[in-house]
């Protein structure tokens, strides 16, 4: 009896080991932008099988790519299978910060939350809905989570962001920003009008369910504070994460898996709140 407990032990540990999400590049179309652009996407081992599910858009940070996060946070594609959920991963860009530029080749704002969106429902068997989307990213991309789904509210119904750049005016020098809204002194009511602390005043309480995670040792730590206080200050409902660390994978790779999670628990309560 023990010999086959055993047997059995170890045949389900075998089977539950050789179960791996499916992680594929694919070639999508930007008709704003008039090119092709690549995202990963992550499905969960059982996808043949599975019914419609939710998705997440995990965005990348300044200088990075579409295989950033498969290729530097090793093991978080897990999270498909255990939480039955597709990610995808777009390009944004090196340096897009997910704007609609003026400049006609960075339009990252449609790509991301319309024709990438139209896209993945169009392809994948996806919950067609704001119930089953959610959008976080490191960074360039924590803002970006944060921008695209205060924005399009319709499309996303979860966001987050990991050590974002959540208030974009004290960096007016850096990471190819003026590139793409012109210098601050030359434009400051774009750089007020496109900067995540700014845009609080597109939020009702509870109709967005929102995640912010920064190191303390992050440079982005004091904007993340102050954006913290901010939601608090008009009731909004948050999870506020801060944890020892940098500015640096090791730092994401651990961060992202609160936010999965986070997702998760989100698709779950409004799954169960249809039922």
């Amino acid at each position: 009896m023990k010999r086959t407990l055993l047997s059995l032990l170890i045949l389900l540990t075998i089977c539950f080991s050789t179960k791996a999400a499916l992680v594929d590049t694919v070639d999508t179309y930007s008709a704003a932008m008039k090119k092709n652009i690549k995202a990963v996407v992550i499905r969960p081992d059982n996808y043949a099988t599975a019914g419609e599910m939710p998705v997440v858009y995990l965005l990348h940070g300044y200088s990075g790519n579409y295989a950033d996060w498969i290729k530097k946070a090793a093991g978080f594609q897990k999270a498909a299978d255990l939480y039955q959920m597709m990610i995808v991963c777009p390009d944004g860009g090196f340096g897009s910060w997910y704007w609609d530029s003026p400049d006609p080749a960075f339009k990252y704002e449609t790509y991301v939350a319309k024709e990438l969106v139209a896209f993945v429902d169009s392809k994948y068997k996806t919950i067609k809905d704001r119930k089953g989307r959610a959008i976080t990213g490191l960074s360039m991309g924590g803002h970006g989570g944060l921008y695209l789904a205060f924005r399009h509210q319709d499309v996303f119904g979860a966001a987050g962001s990991m050590s974002g750049g959540v208030d974009i005016r004290p960096f007016p020098n850096n990471w190819d920003m003026a590139k793409r809204l012109g210098k601050y002194a030359e434009k400051p009511k774009e750089w007020e009008e496109n900067t995540v602390i700014n845009m609080l005043h597109l939020l009702t309480p509870n109709t967005l369910s929102l995640i912010i995670d920064c190191g303390r040792e992050d440079f982005f730590f004091e904007v993340n504070e102050k954006l913290h206080r901010e939601l608090a200050y008009r009731n909004i409902p948050h999870d506020y994460i801060v944890r020892p660390g940098a500015h640096n994978w090791a730092y994401w790779t651990n961060a992202v898996q609160y936010q999965l999670l986070f997702m998760s628990n989100f698709f779950n309560r409004k799954e169960a709140a249809a039922k």
